[in-house]
């Protein structure tokens, strides 16, 4: 017996993930123009870095890894010309 309403169930858990994630980006965005960098810079810090740490102790390829770091350095040279990305 197939349960019809399982894909549905997915996309809907999939949708309401999404919500909370922009949900989480939305209040960030507002506590960063709220507090001075000197308070949330530590903490955003602290994030990226346990990122890093994480990605630094998954197996990945090298052209994987290649990709990250273009994609890092589009991100990086948007930052020094002063564009939103």
């Amino acid at each position: 017996m197939t349960d019809s309403n399982e894909p549905d169930d997915l996309r809907e858990k999939h949708e309401r993930n999404r919500e909370q994630r922009i949900g989480a980006v939305k209040r960030w965005v507002a506590y960063i123009k709220s507090e001075p960098p000197e308070k949330w810079g530590p903490q955003q810090n602290a994030v990226v870095n346990d990122q890093l740490e994480s990605a630094q102790n998954v197996q990945t390829s090298a052209a994987h890894k290649q990709y990250v770091q273009d994609v890092a350095a589009e991100i990086a040279e948007g930052a020094d010309d002063g564009s939103e990305n």
